[in-house]
């Protein structure tokens, strides 16, 4: 079948002025009087982790795994560590009930909001019984174990308004089971989370194809009624955009990759906001192997990545209560106003995007309002959110 097209005449296409650049909040003045991630202290947790022949959670390593990197975390004094005890269900790769154990550092703040930072700390390899190594689990997941550490040691160093918590998850190869142990306790006892960044499988930026990317890392993200864990994906990215402009957040619109999992989707399960971190080009021939090995990692990457994690926490760490009923006037004008319910003395941040747009375009702080206009902006043609100040927003209806 042939198709004629028809010629086209040469149009000047004039592109509409964006309206304003993102500008949240002084973010630099957060992270300014902060240390930075530093790659050897994110190689010298890595090296730590696999010294141990296996991590696997049925492994009698675990344990002293465990303890070891509470004894790390305890170098910090503002931190209360704590090891959590539960029990591996029956299941796949569990041929019996068995006692497992993971890490807990809390800095606690002045609010009960807290804002939660993970990766895993037990690792696999399939081709052994789960007690024998080797299973180093360099790359997954100790590198999202020393992202952990390395913020947990940085923002140790003072205090902040929220309380964060930062967890070394065992379980996961074995189905996200220490992750689901913690939501379910996170649940019981009444827990405010406002976020929860998952790490895993972060510190290389090459794979076995050439394929390189080492200013790039992707944020998978779910959306459902029941959290705002995309809105809180859009968010990261805006966060990062400002601190890190050389560093890209590559939003991802799945909860994750085909037929794999993360600790992030039993906390998205329970209600909660939750995000994964993952490099761009993972190398899948090394997972779950003896070759996932620490020569393979790029140390200078997974500080990049650290940098970006530590913009988010140390942003999230400032957030007030998020506004309630957020509306738009449905009137039929050229600007668009939103409405919402403000709590006293918490200040405000109205974002807008185009439909098409995957991240905000405009985000203008309005004080301590309950409602605002964006003039020439129409509610047609856009979303639009607002959040508390340093807060995830929340989409506009």
């Amino acid at each position: 079948m042939t198709i004629d097209l028809i010629p086209c005449r040469k149009v000047q296409i004039v592109r509409p002025k964006q309206i304003c650049q993102p500008k949240p909040v002084n973010l630099k003045a957060i992270l300014a009087p902060l240390d930075i991630p530093n790659p050897k202290h994110l190689r010298q947790t890595v090296e730590l982790l696999t010294a141990f022949p296996t991590r696997n959670s049925l492994s009698p390593n675990l344990r002293p795994a465990c303890e070891a990197l509470k004894a790390q975390l305890h170098q910090h004094n503002a931190l209360q560590v704590e090891l959590m005890d539960y029990t591996l269900p029956q299941g796949r790769r569990i041929p019996e009930p068995t006692p497992c154990t993971q890490v807990i550092a809390t800095l606690p703040g002045t609010r009960p909001n807290r804002i939660l930072i993970g990766g895993h700390l037990d690792s696999l390899n399939l081709s052994v019984k789960p007690e024998e190594g080797p299973a180093p689990g360099a790359n997954d997941d100790a590198s999202g174990v020393a992202v952990t550490a390395e913020i947990a040691r940085i923002l140790a160093a003072k205090s902040h308004p929220n309380t964060l918590q930062f967890i070394a998850f065992t379980g996961e190869e074995q189905g996200l089971l220490g992750a689901t142990a913690l939501a379910a306790r996170a649940k019981s006892e009444n827990w405010i989370i406002d976020a929860m960044l998952n790490n895993d499988t972060v510190g290389s930026s090459s794979n076995l194809s050439g394929q390189k990317d080492d200013q790039s890392i992707r944020i998978f993200s779910e959306e459902a009624e029941t959290h705002n864990s995309r809105e809180l994906a859009r968010f990261v990215e805006l966060i990062i955009r400002e601190t890190q402009p050389e560093f890209r957040a590559k939003l991802v619109f799945r909860r994750d990759r085909f037929g794999r999992g993360g600790d992030h989707t039993p906390f998205a399960s329970a209600g909660f906001n939750a995000v994964r971190f993952i490099e761009v080009h993972e190398e899948f021939a090394h997972q779950h192997t003896p070759d996932d090995t620490i020569d393979k990692m790029d140390f200078d990457y997974l500080a990049r990545v650290a940098a970006a994690n530590l913009a988010v926490m140390a942003t999230l760490a400032q957030a007030g209560d998020s506004p309630q009923e957020v509306q738009i006037k449905r009137d039929q004008t050229h600007d668009t106003t939103i409405t919402w319910k403000a709590t006293p003395g918490i200040k405000y941040v109205v974002y807008h995007r185009e439909t098409t747009s995957p991240v905000w375009q405009s985000a203008v702080p309005v004080g301590e309002a309950d409602s605002h206009t964006v003039k020439l902006v129409n509610k047609d043609d856009h979303i639009f959110a607002v959040g508390a100040e340093y807060g995830v927003p929340l989409e506009a209806q």
